[in-house]
């Protein structure tokens, strides 16, 4: 076998090869990957349009008859690398990938920030205003919209985050403005449908996502704007499960404050893995009470479960509060 004419990077080896297999087969492929190695892909992809016929052979001597067949890839790349971009990903995103590695294409519109990196987002919307960041950032996925909330200004964040937990239905209109500021950038389709957008549940997702820090020095800020806001987010932030992340002496501590009635009516609507969690930093003897009472009582309503539950997350607020326990580990405590 020839040497290589030029030297190929392990990217460009898998580029050829998605140049060389069916579309099936390479948006298969494709499907597998993450936004930024489809990006790294895609423009390694262009980026051997024109390997020659024996570096073909070398890289892959199993598709080397595929490869004599077309004479080499050097034939115009963009029909092909956007068909398989277009089967693996859907025509949106599709649009934007090769928007981004390519000579400019028409893109998606708000559904495609995803396929943006944190930092071009938050320079993107960065000097726009708040409620215009606040929607493109609930559009996005939690853990992507948590990193560039990180990215803007800490002065803004509170604003922002206050702003994502207040957003209901965006009018097409709204959205009509939304597209043509980020034609620019990644294309848009304009019109449609009223979106419903953020919430606090939304918000809390995004602010977990967050350092602990970002946490604690947002959600003060937020109880200034809004109390009611920050409260309901601050319920979203924190549920039972999360006591579990203590250890087993901070656990102790939680479960010697809570009355046997509340603890009770909390462990009855939780999984069995949990429950023992619970019950197992307790003696025998109080754990086995626990465990007649739950089942002396029998069914119980949801509601009186729940509320027995966030009186729990309450007592564990107050004790962390007060520095009598520490909720979480390491660097994330929560004090």
């Amino acid at each position: 076998m020839n040497a290589l004419a030029r030297s190929y990077t392990g990217v460009e080896r898998a580029a050829v090869l998605m140049m060389l297999v069916g579309e099936e087969e390479a948006a298969a492929i494709l499907q597998k990957l993450e936004p930024d190695e489809v990006r790294e892909l895609g423009r390694a992809m262009f980026a051997v349009a024109d390997v020659s016929e024996d570096d073909v052979g070398n890289v892959l001597d199993d598709f080397v008859g595929r490869a004599r067949a077309r004479t080499a890839i050097g034939f115009d790349p963009k029909p092909r690398v956007e068909a398989v971009m277009t089967r693996a990903l859907g025509p949106g995103k599709a649009g934007n990938v090769l928007a981004r590695i390519a000579p400019p294409v028409p893109g998606a519109g708000l559904e495609a920030l995803e396929w943006l990196d944190a930092c071009d987002i938050a320079a993107m919307i960065g000097k726009e205003h708040p409620q215009i960041a606040a929607v493109l950032i609930a559009n996005l996925d939690p853990t992507q919209a948590s990193e560039v909330l990180e990215l803007l200004p800490d002065a803004v964040q509170p604003d922002i985050l206050h702003r994502i937990a207040r957003l209901g239905p965006v009018t097409p209109e709204a959205l009509d403005t939304l597209q043509e500021m980020l034609a620019n950038r990644v294309g848009g389709q304009r019109g449609g449908a009223a979106l419903t957008l953020g919430g606090t549940r939304e918000a809390a997702k995004i602010l977990s996502g967050a350092r602990k820090a970002t946490e604690q020095r947002v959600m003060p800020k937020l109880f200034k704007i809004d109390k009611e806001t920050a409260r309901q987010i601050e319920d979203a932030l924190f549920v039972f499960d999360n006591l579990l992340e203590m250890d087993d002496k901070n656990l102790g501590v939680l479960i010697r404050n809570i009355d046997s009635d509340t603890l009770t009516r909390a462990l009855k609507g939780v999984e069995a893995p949990v429950r023992e969690r619970f019950l197992g930093c307790m003696s025998a003897r109080a754990a086995d009470g626990i465990r007649d009472e739950m089942e002396a009582r029998g069914p119980m309503k949801l509601a009186e479960v729940l509320d027995a539950q966030k009186a729990v997350i309450g007592i564990a607020r107050g004790l962390a509060k007060d520095g009598a326990l520490q909720m979480g580990g390491g660097d994330d405590d929560y004090v």
